[in-house]
């Protein structure tokens, strides 16, 4: 059992380790927890927990990292300590992002301190927001004779710049923004904010409320166990009508590779069914805790998937949701890669939180992420 000091007897004790080859990093921190420590830098990739480079706890408040031997230093070692993932990265006492650390010596002990953590990306700056625009308060949707409010979330320097933006088609905008919604939000204004301020990627999302009590009959595809959906003609509406009306009043970036559609729950399953029906439309898929349990005998190795290319998914489920979330998500990726298209063709990334619950806090820790793998990170 290791024993652990106080900060003042073990930094006492780094005084032989001046006397090694190796560099060696001791970490101060004010706020304390029990989620690990791990250095990202430009030695990995900036990988955010990287099992190589996570810190051994030592004492209240202090961790310590020894370089191996065989480290190839770069010309600068370039860093920063998170606490497992971005949405959980040093800021300072005020709540600010801090720049890159910057180390040149490849011996000694380099003395560092952490003031606070981010928690589920948080604190936010003001100024980083999203402009939130209402698109109509009654856009019309032909496909199904009716009308829906319809938001866009854009970037929020986008008056002042002539830039193009990906999109994402997210569903359920009652859910996403909105600080009065019944079961919360995923703060998604906030989780750009931040992500713009870390210079992440910026994006314009595109939200459409559901139609509230005719919402599984919108987001349910064809006949299932619910019965008979309305979820053709929604995806109609979304890939024939919205689509082309965004593209026409906002600088987007129209390309499939730069498009993307996304949901949990029924919005997720709709979502799932956008982009096998429109392979050519949507190359990002965000799939938040799907309902497959509506159509378990979903199969995919007919799709041909040998057109479009670089398809991405990103899958997430948490294990407290439902006895049989995990497991569907599950069989879901492997049906999915038994096509012979996919496995060369798509990347599925399934993240899976085992504490996660059904609701929209998750979804809301979870979408940053996704956002970050499925438009801005080339390397995975």
């Amino acid at each position: 059992m290791t024993m652990i000091k106080n900060k003042n007897t073990v930094a006492q004790d780094f005084d032989i380790e001046l006397q090694e080859p190796q560099l060696n990093i001791l970490l101060t921190t004010d706020e304390d927890d029990d989620r690990p420590v791990y250095i990202s830098g430009n030695f990995n990739h900036w990988h955010t927990q990287d099992l190589a480079f996570e810190m051994e706890k030592i004492g209240n408040g202090l961790y310590h990292y020894k370089f191996a031997h065989d480290f190839v230093y770069p010309d600068e070692l370039l860093y920063k300590f998170t606490k497992g993932d971005w949405s959980e990265v040093e800021i300072d006492q005020y709540g600010n992002r801090t720049e890159n650390r910057v180390c040149k010596q490849h011996k000694g002990v380099r003395k560092e301190h952490v003031d606070k953590w981010r928690k589920n990306w948080l604190p936010f700056k003001q100024n980083f927001l999203p402009k939130v625009h209402l698109i109509s308060e009654e856009f019309e949707i032909p496909q199904l004779n009716k009308t829906r409010r319809v938001w866009a979330l854009l970037p929020h320097d986008y008056e002042q710049s002539n830039e193009t933006y990906p999109v994402l088609y997210l569903q359920d905008a009652q859910n996403l923004f909105n600080e009065k919604a019944k079961y919360g939000n995923w703060e998604i204004d906030k989780k750009l904010a931040v992500m713009s301020e870390y210079k992440i990627g910026k994006i314009i999302i595109i939200a459409v409320e559901h139609a509230e009590q005719d919402r599984i009959k919108e987001y349910n595809v064809g006949k299932t166990v619910l019965g008979v959906g309305q979820g053709k003609k929604y995806i109609r509406f979304i890939t024939d009508t919205l689509k082309p009306f965004v593209d026409k009043t906002f600088r987007t970036k129209t390309e499939r590779e730069q498009t993307g559609i996304g949901g949990s729950s029924m919005g997720g399953l709709v979502s799932i069914f956008s982009g096998l029906m429109y392979p050519e439309v949507y190359g990002k898929l965000m799939i938040f805790s799907p309902s497959l349990w509506v159509v378990p005998k979903m199969d995919f190795t007919h799709i041909d998937f040998s057109e479009p290319s670089d398809t991405k998914i990103y899958l997430y489920a948490g294990g407290d949701e439902s006895a049989t979330m995990i497991e569907h998500v599950k069989k879901f990726k492997k049906r999915m890669i038994e096509n012979e298209f996919v496995s060369s063709k798509m990347k599925i990334k399934l993240s899976i939180n085992m504490q996660g619950k059904h609701n929209e806090t998750y979804w809301s820790d979870e979408f940053p992420k996704a956002i970050e793998w499925l438009f801005f990170n080339t390397k995975d």
